[in-house]
C-alpha cells in the first residue's frame, strides 16, 4: 500500500483540505503508486496520512468517483478505475486539474441543455455561424494549426449557445471561457503524439452536434453535446494508449 505523506506546510497555508487530499491521491495514481484496479487506503488511513477528518476524505473520494477515477464497493473500499496520464504534471499543476474537471461537469449540464434549445430555436444565421466555426476548425486541422483549432473550437461552442436565443447560456460560457481554453489546451498537450488523430476525432464529435442542430433534433443535440464533453473530460485522465476519441 502506498504511503502518501501530506505536505503539512501546504495544508497549513490555507489550501482547501479536500483539494489537498484529492490532489495527493490523483498525483499518487499518476505516479503509479496506485495502479488500475488497486484498492485505495481506507478512509481512516487516508485521514491519518493527511491529518484531516474522515468527512474531508469522504468528500475527496466522492469527487474522484464523480471524475470516473475510482469506484467504491460496499464493504470492500475504493478501487482505481484508471490511472491519470503520467505526463499530466508536465502541463498543469494537479490542483488545477481538479478545477478543470469541475468546469467540465458544469459544461456538460449547461451545454447539453443549450444545444437542445439551439436545435429548436436557432435561426438560419445562427446555423451559418455554427457551420462557419466548424469549417474554420476543419481548416485549422488540415493546416496542423493547434492554436487556431482551439480558438475556433471555443467559438463553435459559443455559436451553439447563441443559437439557443437565451443570453444566459452565452453569458455563462463567456464567464468560463478561460477555463474552457485551459481544458482544451491541456487535452491537446496530453495528446501531442497523436494530435492529428485527436483533432480528427474531436471533429467527428462536433459534426454530430452540428448535424443534430441542423435537423432540429433537441434530443440528439443534447446527447451529442453530452457525449462530446464527457469524452473531453475523460481524456484528461487517460493515458495515450487509452485515447480513442477527443
Amino acid at each position: 500500500m502506498a504511503d502518501i505523506q501530506p505536505d503539512r506546510k501546504t495544508r497549513a497555508s490555507g489550501t482547501n483540505r479536500v483539494d489537498t487530499v484529492y490532489t495527493g491521491i490523483v498525483e499518487a495514481m499518476s505516479n503509479g503508486d496506485f495502479p488500475e484496479n488497486a484498492r485505495l487506503p481506507t478512509e481512516a488511513e487516508l485521514a491519518l496520512q493527511y491529518g484531516v477528518s474522515r468527512p474531508t476524505v469522504r468528500e475527496a473520494l466522492s469527487r474522484l468517483r464523480l471524475d470516473g477515477l475510482i469506484a467504491s464497493k460496499r464493504g470492500s473500499g475504493s478501487y482505481v478505475l484508471r490511472r491519470p496520464d503520467r505526463n499530466i504534471k508536465r502541463f498543469a499543476p494537479i490542483e488545477s486539474i481538479a478545477d478543470v474537471q469541475r468546469c467540465f461537469a458544469f459544461r456538460i449540464a449547461l451545454e447539453a441543455s443549450g444545444a437542445s434549445l439551439s436545435a429548436e430555436m436557432r435561426t438560419p444565421r445562427d446555423l451559418d455561424d455554427i457551420r462557419r466555426c466548424f469549417d474554420a476548425m476543419e481548416a485549422a486541422r488540415n493546416q496542423d494549426d493547434n492554436i487556431a483549432f482551439v480558438e475556433h473550437d471555443l467559438q463553435f461552442h459559443l455559436a451553439v449557445a447563441r443559437g439557443s436565443q437565451n443570453v444566459f447560456f452565452v453569458t455563462a460560457l463567456e464567464l468560463i471561457i478561460e477555463q474552457m481554453r485551459v481544458g482544451m489546451q491541456l487535452a491537446l498537450n496530453l495528446s501531442l503524439e497523436r494530435e492529428r488523430v485527436w483533432r480528427e476525432l474531436v471533429q467527428i464529435e462536433h459534426r454530430e452536434i452540428l448535424t443534430a442542430i441542423e435537423k432540429g433534433s433537441s434530443v440528439d443535440a443534447a446527447e451529442a453535446m453530452r457525449f462530446h464533453l464527457g469524452n473531453a473530460r475523460r481524456r484528461l485522465f487517460e493515458g495515450p494508449a487509452q485515447k480513442t476519441s477527443g
